[in-house]
């Protein structure tokens, strides 16, 4: 890569990235047209090779830009520090609707590639997918104040329900094609809800 990409204003920065972030997350990897995402992001096509040597380490970028943008937010928002199981739920939700519109098209991208089945990136995609799926677990598990919950819940099943209901909701929803934030954020609140009163020791 060419960090004189990091030269550019953080408007183009970002035109740069949610050009690439729509197209890839609309057509497969090797039917991504790279003129079409040059194009939206009015630049040309030699220009956006000169700041990423290829089509491959453009995507990668994309991906590992998923990721950090995404950790960088959950930080602000305080979704690492001390507190509360839903608490810190709710926290993360508002992060990641943060996140969705910086770059409206990131969460239909990162679907769209951990489902990608080209052995160009495939294999780079899940390694990291699942290191970082992994890491998140851990961390969440780790500062879980068990006495809030029923009693004979297996937590870690508890966790993974809620993660695959919530990335199923995240995946209906995108199939209609761009998200609405207020809908998504009314959809993950009653989903919150409903694990309350589902998980919650009761008083």
């Amino acid at each position: 890569m060419n960090d004189r990409f990091f030269l550019l204003s953080e408007e183009k920065q970002q035109a740069i990235l949610n050009a690439g972030y729509r197209v890839f997350s609309e057509n497969a990897y090797r039917n991504s047209p790279v003129s079409e995402i040059a194009a939206e992001a009015g630049i040309s096509k030699s220009l956006l090779f000169h700041y990423f040597h290829n089509k491959k380490e453009f995507y990668f970028y994309l991906w590992e830009n998923s990721a950090q943008v995404t950790t960088r937010l959950l930080t602000e928002y305080g979704c690492y520090e001390t507190g509360g199981f839903f608490d810190l739920m709710e926290k993360g939700m508002k992060a990641k609707l943060a996140v969705m519109r910086l770059y409206p098209h990131l969460a239909a991208f990162t679907i769209k590639a951990y489902y990608e089945k080209d052995p160009e990136v495939q294999p780079m995609i899940r390694k990291s997918y699942d290191r970082y799926l992994r890491q998140k677990a851990e961390t969440t598990m780790t500062h879980l104040d068990t006495s809030v919950f029923n009693p004979d819940i297996d937590l870690a099943m508890m966790y993974r329900e809620m993660y695959l209901a919530s990335e199923g909701y995240l995946w209906e929803l995108v199939q209609k094609g761009p998200v609405n934030t207020d809908e998504l954020e009314k959809g993950f609140s009653d989903l919150i809800r409903f694990w309350k009163k589902l998980y919650l020791r009761k008083e």
